[in-house]
């Protein structure tokens, strides 16, 4: 009895098994799959993720990503409403919300970049040419300089300090790009999350012409602070000078009072003293002349009086010391 061939049975189940692993798939829980038949999408997109089931050699699986997925434009220069010429870095986050309108318009997310490149730059130059500079790289509108409380208020009606005014600032241009580029990518069955500007610098080419301006302005700044100061300084100096002549001529006033008032009250006890009695005025009398010899008289002094001389009446009858 001869033994049967095996070799077709095992080209059988080789077939049969090919055949089955390509009419199997699996959706990944991050991916979302469109089905194509000969290059045409066929049925509706797969969002499950799990092993699915297929048209085996004739259809294929194309997954999309359905994950939020990064945007990260290159630097470009655009000029901005005040003809200032900056180079813009924007970067932004987007995600696929409708795989077969993505499918059918873009195909691949290299497509899908390349696209946002371009939406995305344009709404950008647009947005920076309709706003000047100080909008663009400044994130609070209502924002308040700091302000010295010991100044008056006419002091600060010199606008010292004062800041250019924001009418949007950052915040709203980024909302600006945002809504005038979410509305073209939905189109491509793209939904855009959000934009950002990552970095905002002077072109190259007018970066030195721009520091100098601002070198410039400064010094305009420094120097105008520096002449109110030295205007406020000659004041406050005028006014201490005003101030210590004042204080010393007041002192003065009071001093010649009191010293008035005081003479006043010791030439009336001078006058009580001596007219009490004629002892009171002898006394008083020597007294007197008793100041006034150590006042007149010192140690080299030399004194030439006449006999008469209400000085001298005392002297002449002092005996000498024996």
């Amino acid at each position: 009895m001869s033994r049967s061939n095996p070799l077709p049975l095992l080209i059988v189940l080789f077939v049969a098994g090919y055949v089955g692993v390509s009419s199997i798939y699996t959706v990944s829980e991050v991916e979302q799959v469109i089905i194509t038949q000969f290059g045409k999408p066929v049925g509706e997109p797969v969002m499950e993720a799990g092993l699915k089931m297929k048209l085996p050699f004739i259809q294929e699986v194309n997954p999309i990503d359905k994950r939020v997925l990064p945007w990260d434009g290159s630097p470009s220069d655009m000029p901005t409403k005040d003809k200032l010429y900056i180079a813009v870095d924007l970067f932004a986050r987007w995600r696929i919300v409708d795989p077969l309108q993505y499918f059918l318009r873009l195909r691949d997310e290299r497509s899908a970049q390349s696209r946002l490149d371009d939406i995305l730059g344009s709404e950008t130059r647009n947005a920076v040419a309709k706003h000047e500079l100080i909008e663009i790289i400044r994130t609070t509108k209502d924002r308040v300089p700091l302000r010295d409380t010991l100044l008056t208020d006419a002091e600060r009606q010199l606008n010292m300090g004062s800041l250019v005014p924001i009418k949007k600032g950052r915040k709203s241009v980024e909302q600006e790009i945002f809504e005038a580029a979410a509305e073209k990518v939905r189109v491509f069955g793209i939904e855009l999350l959000d934009i950002r500007f990552k970095r905002i610098n002077y072109n190259e080419s007018v970066r030195p012409k721009i520091y100098d301006r601002m070198i410039s302005e400064r010094r305009q700044i420094a120097e105008r602070f520096l002449s109110e100061g030295n205007g406020e300084a000659a004041r406050i100096r005028g006014n201490r000078v005003r101030d210590l002549n004042k204080i010393q001529s007041e002192a003065y006033r009071q001093v010649e009072e009191i010293r008035g008032v005081a003479d006043a009250k010791a030439s009336e006890i001078y006058a009580k003293a001596y007219n009490q009695s004629p002892e009171a005025r002898d006394f008083y009398e020597f007294t007197r002349t008793m100041q006034a010899y150590k006042d007149i008289i010192s140690t080299n002094s030399t004194l030439v009086l006449s006999t008469e001389s209400d000085i001298f009446k005392y002297l002449k009858g002092m005996a000498p010391e024996k």
